[in-house]
């Protein structure tokens, strides 16, 4: 394996999930790992409750936006190491063949834009989702990925989804 490696973050709507995973990857780690996201349909703007959570959390917002994953299919896009889908819907769909097929995982987690309710009870469930992410994301960049064979990996990647 290689010294960096490029990470892409798919949901169905790239407005909650996906964008936090983006956000808290590319604050974790930097240097090995460039994280992007995208969705199937994407929404095409960033759920303000998931701004809020990445703020309160002080991680940059810096740079994020809702956007479609035929982005990332097409020529001059950036070679993918590892693709993690973080819906149920995404999961279930077809997805677009990843030039140099990169590494693959589910890792679901409940969709915070979904809840309906109080201001407090939609805070919760965006701060779930967040902490659900975070820690997979500490858990898969604690991987010593230069020292293990692609089966390993792979295994690896797909039990951090259940944890």
């Amino acid at each position: 394996m290689q010294d960096s490696y490029n990470v892409l973050f798919l949901c169905t709507g790239n407005s909650a999930r996906s964008i936090m995973a983006e956000a808290i990857l590319n604050h974790k780690d930097a240097v090995r790992f460039r994280a992007y996201s995208a969705g199937s349909h994407a929404k095409g703007a960033v759920h303000p409750a998931a701004l809020r959570q990445l703020e309160q959390a002080r991680l940059s917002t810096k740079g994020l936006r809702s956007k479609g994953w035929k982005e990332f299919s097409q020529p001059g896009a950036p070679p993918l190491d590892f693709v993690f889908t973080v819906c149920d819907n995404a999961a279930r769909e077809v997805c677009p063949v990843w030039p140099g097929q990169p590494m693959t995982a589910h890792w679901g987690v409940p969709d915070p834009a979904a809840v309906a309710g109080t201001d407090e009870q939609i805070a919760r469930a965006f701060r779930d989702a967040f902490v659900i992410l975070e820690r997979r994301i500490s858990l898969f960049v604690c991987l010593p990925l230069k020292s293990l064979d692609s089966l390993a990996i792979k295994k690896q990647i797909e039990r951090i989804g259940f944890e």
